[in-house]
């Protein structure tokens, strides 16, 4: 996240992979709802005009809205 702000990122997702299909990489842990609100919260902090954050959130989840001015 620091690296990421470093470089004037504003919008961040952070979402869990999830193996599509058993020939597909495992899954090593789920990562709790809980700490998904954690790292939107320590996001927000740092200055992120937006992260989304959920164990299904995609680069594209809500972009449109994302991206509109504020």
């Amino acid at each position: 996240m620091k690296d990421l702000r470093s470089v004037s990122c504003d919008i961040m997702t952070i979402g869990q992979y999830l193996q599509p299909y058993e020939k597909r990489l495992p899954v090593e842990r789920y990562v709790t709802p809980e700490e998904f609100a954690e790292w939107k919260k320590i996001g927000m902090a740092m200055g992120f005009k937006h992260v989304e954050s959920s164990p299904l959130t995609r680069s594209s989840y809500h972009a449109r809205e994302q991206s509109e001015p504020s």
